[in-house]
């Protein structure tokens, strides 16, 4: 039927447009919570789903946290944190494997079947998120009526799932990429104005160092901003006429 390829079509061309969105968000140089918040926009856009939830994993607690969605519902917003390898996205992400229902109210896996009941969720599609096979976190997408996932559906989520978390490992390297430069920045701004201090209270330097410590800790400021202070003072004392 002409119409019904016209509209496989357009469904095609929606899932490759919302991949090469994720695949520049992968390079948009965007902050962590911006980048997984038009994620699950775009996933939701082009899934046409009712939900879309991104969880990622505290390693240290075991636990998956909700960290963008779409949706409006505060209660969906608050749900608990759920356990690796409880409930439907635990087991997807203790699995690493997809999981979908039909209807999430009649599945005993299912922790929050009064959200599902007041906000009319219905299937879900469980999809992990994983680099080099360690999972980071899973991607929910619910519907408002019974849908069974199909193929295409699922590998256009998996591809969707798979570069966000991409996106999200280059997120946080470069993260930690900045805090490695800005704590070296730190250490060479402190450095300095040891040196400066120790010169002119001529003190060790290792002296000096901990009068910047204590002074931070008495003003409840940070070692930078004391050092950054020492240094602008030594340089105004240069640039005063007769001060030397």
């Amino acid at each position: 039927m002409p119409g019904r390829k016209k509209q496989n079509y357009d469904i095609f061309l929606k899932q490759i447009e919302a991949l090469a969105k994720i695949a520049n968000l992968i390079n948009s140089g965007l902050y962590l919570d911006e980048l997984l918040r038009l994620i699950v926009n775009v996933t939701a856009e082009v899934m046409n789903s009712k939900v879309c939830s991104l969880m990622l994993l505290d390693p240290d607690k075991k636990e998956l946290v909700i960290k963008a969605t779409q949706s409006v519902s505060e209660e969906y917003n608050k749900k608990p944190n759920v356990k690796l390898g409880e409930g439907i996205s635990g087991e997807a992400a203790s699995e690493n494997k997809v999981i979908c229902v039909l209807d999430v109210k009649k599945d005993p896996r299912y922790r929050n079947r009064d959200i599902a009941e007041k906000e009319g969720l219905f299937s879900l599609a469980s999809i992990p998120m994983s680099i080099k096979g360690r999972v980071i976190g899973v991607v929910n997408c619910y519907t408002s009526k019974e849908h069974k996932f199909s193929k295409a559906e699922l590998d256009v989520l998996t591809a969707l799932a798979n570069q966000a978390a991409i996106a999200i490992e280059n997120a946080e390297l470069d993260l930690r990429a900045r805090s490695a430069e800005e704590a070296l920045t730190t250490r060479r701004v402190v450095d300095r104005a040891k040196d400066i201090l120790a010169q002119e209270a001529k003190i060790l330097p290792a002296e000096a160092y901990r009068l910047i410590q204590k002074q931070s800790m008495d003003r409840r400021k940070s070692m930078r901003e004391v050092a950054e202070a020492i240094i602008l003072a030594k340089e105004l004392k240069d640039k005063t006429p007769g001060s030397r």
